[in-house]
Parts: structure tokens; C-alpha cells; sequence
């Protein structure tokens, strides 16, 4: 004869299990609040550019850097994984000198998986813009990549840095730029329009 469980001792294992549970979900979201608390940091050269008076205005997430001249073209910058933001200001701001809008995109938990969508948003700020490009260093390019090819009639290039083609845009609307000892892209490129090798670069 099959006897049924007590009601009491099955609450007892129901609690257990969810107690099992919650412990295990307190480890899983404390080991990424480490993971993503452990990123590259900004060199003092890269934060120095934040104390320029001129042209450079921060706004929620974002920092704007804006030409001499206002510019119907701008640039929205996607980081890549696990780096400070304003590590890649000295790079922007050598592109707003030549007459460019400058968009750096400061990602939740410095990863740009989290907000792939990002660029819309940015667009929609920035109503007087009508050629839009969208740039992005390895995670960030690959997110880049994968907004780009979403969105083909908004994006008119993309630039890729340390990262290859993620998804649909086309290579020849596409800028890549990686290190000669940055094996990892070099593998996964299928394409050779508009690429550039810098010898002796690496991933950074």
C-alpha cells in the first residue's frame, strides 16, 4: 500500500529546495557583481581629455564630443568589454578635430551585450545628425556589428575595432582595424574589403 507524504514533511522539502535556491542564486549574482567590479580603468592621458572647456559635455551615459564646427555626421562608440568608457576618449577626440560628432556610449556593467540597442536612443537625441556611423572596440564592435546590420537604412558605416563582421552589414560599408598579434580576429575574417592591419598592435 502506497502511503501518501505528511503535508508538514513536504513543506519541509519545499522550504529546503528553496533555500538551495536562494543560496545559490545570492552566489551566482555576487560572482558577477565581482566579475564586472574587475575592469580596465582609464589612463590619466584618457581622463584628461574630460577637462577640456571646450566641446565636450557628458549627459547621462553618454559623452558628446563636438567639432569647432557643428556636423551633420557623427560617430556613436560602443566600448569594449570590461573597459572604462573614457579609456577610448583620446581616440574620439582626434576624430572630432577632423570635423566629426562623437558619441561615447558608457554601458551598464561596462559591457555592451547589456545594451545592444543603445545607438537608438542615442539617434533620437540628436535630431539635426543625418549620416550616422557606429564604431565599436572587440565586444563593443561585435554589438556595433550586430546594430548595424538591424538597422542597415539608419547606419552609414561601421567601424570596427580589434572585432570582425557580427551578423548581415556589408564589408564594404565597413571599416576593420585590428593588431597583427590579435590572432583571434584575424581567424574569423571572411572578408577583405576595408581592412587594415596595424603590425605589432595587439587586442588593446
Amino acid at each position: 500500500m502506497e502511503l501518501k507524504e505528511r503535508p508538514h514533511t513536504l513543506r519541509k522539502r519545499l522550504l529546503i529546495a528553496a533555500g538551495v535556491l536562494l543560496a545559490v542564486l545570492l552566489v551566482l549574482t555576487a560572482g558577477f557583481f565581482w566579475y564586472v567590479s574587475d575592469y580596465y580603468r582609464a589612463e590619466d592621458a584618457a581622463l584628461a581629455v574630460l577637462a577640456q572647456d571646450d566641446g565636450i559635455e557628458t549627459r547621462d551615459n553618454l559623452t558628446v564630443l563636438s567639432p569647432s564646427v557643428p556636423s551633420d555626421t557623427a560617430v556613436i562608440f560602443y566600448p569594449g568589454a570590461k573597459v572604462e568608457a573614457a579609456a577610448y576618449l583620446p581616440l574620439l577626440d582626434q576624430l572630432r578635430q577632423t570635423g566629426l560628432t562623437c558619441i561615447l556610449v558608457d554601458m551598464p556593467f561596462h559591457m555592451a551585450i547589456f545594451d545592444i540597442n543603445a545607438a537608438e536612443d542615442v539617434m533620437t537625441q540628436f535630431p539635426g545628425v543625418a549620416h550616422w556611423y557606429i564604431a565599436g572596440h572587440s565586444m563593443g564592435g561585435a554589438m556595433a556589428s550586430q546594430f548595424a546590420a538591424s538597422h542597415p537604412d539608419q547606419v552609414d558605416g561601421l567601424i570596427l575595432l580589434g572585432a570582425y563582421l557580427y551578423g548581415g552589414y556589408p564589408p564594404e560599408d565597413t571599416l576593420t582595424v585590428y593588431g597583427s598579434l590579435n590572432q583571434s580576429v584575424e581567424d574569423k575574417l571572411d572578408y577583405t574589403e576595408n581592412v587594415v592591419e596595424i603590425q605589432g598592435g595587439n587586442h588593446a
